[in-house]
């Protein structure tokens, strides 16, 4: 398919996206009648060049953790956050300060100390110590000129507050200036939006001949639950070739394996999209479409200035 001549009305009339199931982090969809150059585009933009929000810069004012000053920088900037990135500029890379459009500031102060109050005969640390674990849900947000006027924590704090950060004891202490950016996956894997983006062809399953009682019970078990399906006369018949995970274990019983023949669809994939929280999967693909627009946009202003 990939050596086809293009041709437009035929991709038109063909190309199909069908949503088989959605929520604020996951996205399942099928891509149909497209080129496999495209979903891999897609994939590759959803990964590497749709932007987001992460913390870009720690200053470290005191750290008597057991935590090394670059482990944890490294740790709190792979702490999603919510902010929305279609909201902000990205930041001039010789600018010395951040701005209210490009710039998110946050503060991490923490200091373990022994619980007074602690019950007797208890050694658990919950009860020993105080903040002697130290969460994501402890970073406050410090806005920038008006942007507490636009914006809520709630709304460009981290996504999720259980992250453990640090585990801590009476005489360890934290106090860190974070400073979050703009920027895109091909930069640091940090700024991708996505936990994961992935694409598969679609499996086609078919029967070559009549496969009955016991038979059909092995061929039923060589394959992923409800792919085979057995009706009422003990025939197996495929019920849903979509969950056929390809493992070829049919193939390994000779009275079967004449039965049956596994290919793929070439031109349906099967897309799985993961945010990590602060775009939807279902946004984060159509971003994907219009950065693909604007580099084909790019490209052919260039090719016309010849």
């Amino acid at each position: 398919m990939a050596d086809e001549k293009w041709n437009f009305k035929k991709f038109i009339k063909n190309f199909r996206i069908v949503i088989v199931r959605m929520d604020n982090f996951e996205m399942e969809f099928d891509l149909i009648g497209i080129q496999p150059a495209f979903a891999n585009a897609f994939r590759r933009l959803m990964l590497s060049e749709v932007p987001s929000m992460a913390i870009e810069k720690v200053m470290i004012k005191n750290n008597t953790s057991i935590i090394q000053d670059e482990v944890l920088a490294h740790r709190l900037g792979l702490i999603p956050l919510k902010a929305d990135p279609r909201l902000f500029e990205y930041r001039p890379e010789d600018a010395t300060e951040g701005s209210e459009f490009n710039t998110l500031e946050y503060t991490l102060k923490v200091k373990c100390t022994t619980n007074k109050s602690q019950p007797k005969d208890s050694y658990r640390a919950e009860d020993l110590y105080e903040n002697h674990s130290v969460y994501s849900s402890q970073i406050k947000w410090h806005p920038i000129q008006n942007q507490a006027t636009v914006y809520k924590e709630a709304d460009v704090g981290p996504v999720h507050g259980d992250i453990l950060i640090s585990k801590m004891r009476p005489g360890h202490e934290l106090d860190l200036h974070l400073v979050a950016v703009k920027g895109i996956g091909k930069d640091h894997a940090k700024f991708s939006p996505v936990a994961t983006a992935s694409y598969r062809l679609l499996p086609d399953v078919q029967l070559t001949r009549e496969v009955r009682d016991t038979e059909a019970t092995l061929l039923q078990s060589c394959f992923s639950p409800g792919v085979i399906g057995i009706d009422s006369k003990g025939c197996a018949f495929v019920k849903d070739a979509r969950y056929d995970t390809c493992s070829r274990n049919v193939f390994r019983y000779d009275e079967i394996k004449e039965a049956v023949v596994l290919s793929r669809i070439r031109d349906h994939f099967i897309f799985n999209v993961e945010s990590v929280g602060a775009l939807p999967p279902q946004v984060i693909f159509v971003e994907a479409v219009k950065i693909l627009r604007d580099k084909c946009k790019s490209l052919l202003e260039e090719l016309n200035t010849f």
